[in-house]
């Protein structure tokens, strides 16, 4: 007979404290179902689609789109299911590495800065060589006449005049107007009924934005700065991602859309055309 611990005194000791600890996306889906909520519910009231909550649920946070997106539907689903969102993200961040350092603003702009500035014609430029060729003209007539009298200097005079009128329409030409992938704000007032006008506008602060058309070509994705604004359009559909809603301001079709965003609050958004409305 050996004297010895048995292979059984020898096997490591389960962590009790990680066994019993609930993971984010179970906190969640208990705090539903004690609430009384169903899948739709929460989906309904938050407008995070019913596919991502089912996968937070089953801390699968892939679908999210990142970090900053995870974070933003923990936050709201746990407000949704009535619990404490501030535990939760950061349970989330001790399991996904932490929270990232802020990117900056700069590089989502990169392509605009680098992109040569397209410039009109030198209308001011026109107008000095008109009235040279003008001026030109009517002191060369007025040698050639030499002294043919005051009908010949009232010719010239008549020759110059016309000239001039004739030489003045080509500076005051309308200068054309610049490429613009928005509508104003008198557009707005008239949308057309036949597409979805969309205005985003940042009176609060701060928020990153993206906006697709109904082809999912990219309309717009970088930083709108506080007091700037943009406007979007398309045919049938315009789908929008807020990054932080409760510093935006929408008007949809000309009609302003009233819903209590929150700060820091993400929201994907869906409008058509007709009544506003958020999918």
């Amino acid at each position: 007979m050996s004297i010895g611990n048995s292979p059984e005194d020898e096997r490591p000791f389960s962590d009790e404290s990680q066994e019993a600890r609930v993971s984010v996306g179970r906190a969640l889906q208990q705090a539903r179902i004690a609430a009384g909520l169903t899948v739709d519910d929460v989906s309904s009231a938050t407008r995070v689609r019913i596919a991502i909550v089912h996968a937070i649920e089953a801390d699968d946070f892939d679908p999210c789109g990142g970090d900053v997106y995870a974070r933003g539907h923990i936050r709201t689903l746990a407000r949704a299911v009535h619990v404490d969102p501030a535990p939760l993200i950061a349970q989330y961040d001790a399991e996904h590495g932490g929270r990232p350092a802020p990117t900056p603003a700069a590089p989502l702009f990169e392509a605009e800065r680098i992109r040569p500035e397209r410039r009109g014609p030198n209308w001011t430029a026109a107008m000095v060589a008109a009235i040279v060729v003008v001026i030109g003209f009517v002191g060369f007539t007025a040698l050639k006449s030499g002294h043919g009298g005051n009908d010949s200097k009232a010719q010239v005079a008549e020759g110059a005049t016309s000239t001039t009128k004739s030489a003045s329409p080509s500076p005051t030409k309308a200068k054309p107007a610049s490429p613009s992938t928005a509508p104003s704000d008198s557009a707005i007032a008239a949308a057309p009924q036949d597409k979805v006008t969309v205005q985003v506008s940042a009176p609060n602060g701060r928020s990153w934005i993206s906006a697709k058309d109904h082809n999912g070509r990219m309309l717009y994705d970088g930083l709108l700065k506080k007091g700037e604004s943009k406007t979007f359009q398309d045919s049938s559909k315009i789908n929008l991602i807020l990054g932080d809603a409760g510093a935006i301001e929408l008007y949809v079709n000309g009609k302003k859309i009233d819903d209590n965003f929150q700060q820091g609050q993400v929201e994907r958004l869906t409008y058509t055309k007709g009544d506003p409305v958020a999918g």
